[in-house]
């Protein structure tokens, strides 16, 4: 098995170590990619380091060229890339092809917002010191920028890190998840084929240890995290001087009143808790539901749990596939099981087969228990009836977390109550909190991140505005 090459300063070149990539769904090794060592992480800083006024003086017409070409490939190549997604994490195949079709997308609103990178004008006599000048302000690309991306959105998350800095003018070192690494080293064959100088672009598979570089080196002047929370302040706080973009976790939130769709809210919320397996940041938790409604809720949302089709990821028809290892799978179980011990209802699911952890729905929690409190980044979801949404605001709330909430509702007063109320990045009016398109503000409030993405936003990150004050 030939390993994927590295892609470093501009050049595909194989390194003395590899890694075995499995595939999830039945634990077999189905690709190998080649691991960098010191000395290819210095040939990839070095490169980026010298591509910096390059890239920053690249003109608009030529990133906005290279970003749309890449973005073409994707769709060009749809098909390939979403079953490598499939193979490499167990996402199923429906979820796999949107996911490029996402990626796409984001080079494309990229390959457009680049050309949006305004300035300001300001009149300085506003006090008489300043009669007879004028300023400028504009925004300059920050540098060289290290991106460290998670597995469960192998070509999107990725495409949120390299298209913005491409749109800036920033050369950017991207460290892919150990899991997930062939999808994006395929798509460095893409780049690879556009004008951006060598060293514009470097995807680099990271031991943690050596990745732990990308953090501290001083020569490196932004750091681009998406993962954990416990991981991500821990970077921060290792991080020096450089800007820190986190996009972290969450136990997304959502409610549902009496005037709400009941069945399209069911069926967002069954696609929200369950698609990938739950894993995904966004992916919906706890459910609080108005009592007047709770019964019919519920009913409704097993019925259609129970009829999501398991399958393999490469299957057109599957609705839910394996877990991204046997860990993870554990992990869940080990809280479901912690939580029905302490009291919770289990209404269906709860028993794990290898890898493969069944939609599962619990009742009777408490915002203390594991399942609710922390993460799960797995197929659970809670359900909890509640007197009004006042009351699911302050449980909502009531966590470290907070990136995105869902209220369905057809009420005004209650959508402007959730949105001046609920603590988090972004409120989902009539849909589920796991609703995200690439071009809008993403991120969270407290342990769930800091600063935003969404291509403009992370455009806004990844540059700095600099003044100028000359004479009218």
């Amino acid at each position: 098995m030939i390993p994927h090459k590295i892609y470093a300063g501009g050049s595909f070149i194989e390194s003395d170590t590899s890694v075995d990539i499995l595939n999830p769904s039945d634990n077999q090794v189905f690709a190998r990619v080649c691991q960098a060592s010191p000395e290819l992480l210095e040939k990839a800083i070095v490169a980026g380091l010298k591509a910096e006024k390059i890239m920053r003086e690249l003109p608009v017409h030529v990133r906005s060229s290279v970003l749309n070409q890449l973005a073409n490939g994707l769709r060009q190549n749809r098909d390939e890339f979403a079953r490598l997604i499939a193979m490499e994490s167990g996402k199923p195949m429906k979820y796999a092809l949107g996911e490029v079709d996402r990626a796409a997308q984001t080079y494309q609103i990229a390959s457009e917002e680049c050309k949006r990178i305004s300035g300001e004008y300001m009149r300085l006599d506003w006090t008489p010191s300043g009669e007879g000048k004028e300023a400028w302000i504009r925004r300059f690309p920050v540098g060289l920028i290290a991106g460290i991306s998670p597995f469960n959105f192998p070509l999107n998350l990725t495409a949120h890190k390299i298209a913005p800095a491409i749109a800036a003018g920033n050369p950017i070192i991207l460290k892919p998840a150990s899991k997930t690494s062939v999808s994006i080293l395929k798509f460095a064959e893409l780049i690879d084929q556009t004008e951006l100088p060598k060293g514009g672009v470097s995807i680099l598979p990271l031991s943690r240890e050596l990745g732990d570089q990308l953090v501290t080196d001083e020569r490196i002047k932004l750091l681009s995290f998406t993962g954990s929370p416990e991981v991500g302040w821990a970077m921060k706080a290792r991080s020096g001087k450089k800007k820190v973009l986190l996009e972290l976790g969450g136990n997304a939130g959502v409610y549902v009143g009496k005037s709400a769709e009941v069945p399209n809210a069911v069926s967002r919320c069954v696609m929200g808790g369950f698609a990938f397996s739950g894993q995904v940041c966004i992916h919906v938790q706890r459910i609080y539901v108005e009592k007047s409604v709770f019964d019919q809720f519920i009913s409704v949302f097993i019925k259609q749990t129970m009829n999501l089709k398991y399958g393999s990821s490469v299957d057109s028809e599957t609705d839910i596939s394996v877990m991204i290892d046997e860990g993870n799978a554990k992990r869940v179980e080990d809280w479901v099981n912690d939580a029905i011990d302490n009291g919770a209802k289990l209404l269906c699911g709860g028993v794990r087969e290898g890898n493969y952890y069944p939609p599962t729905v619990l009742t009777n929690t408490r915002n203390e228990m594991k399942v609710c409190a922390l993460e799960i980044f797995g197929p659970v979801v809670s359900i909890e009836p509640v007197n009004d949404l006042a009351e699911a605001i302050d449980l909502i709330n009531e966590t470290r977390y907070g990136l995105q909430a869902g209220v369905f509702t057809n009420e005004i007063d209650e959508m402007n109550l959730a949105f001046n109320n609920l603590e988090v990045g972004g409120v989902i009016i009539n849909d589920v909190p796991t609703f995200r398109v690439d071009h809008m503000p993403y991120g969270g409030v407290k342990d769930s991140g800091l600063g935003r993405e969404g291509v403009k936003y992370a455009i806004e990150e990844m540059t700095e505005p600099r003044l100028l004050v000359k004479p009218l």
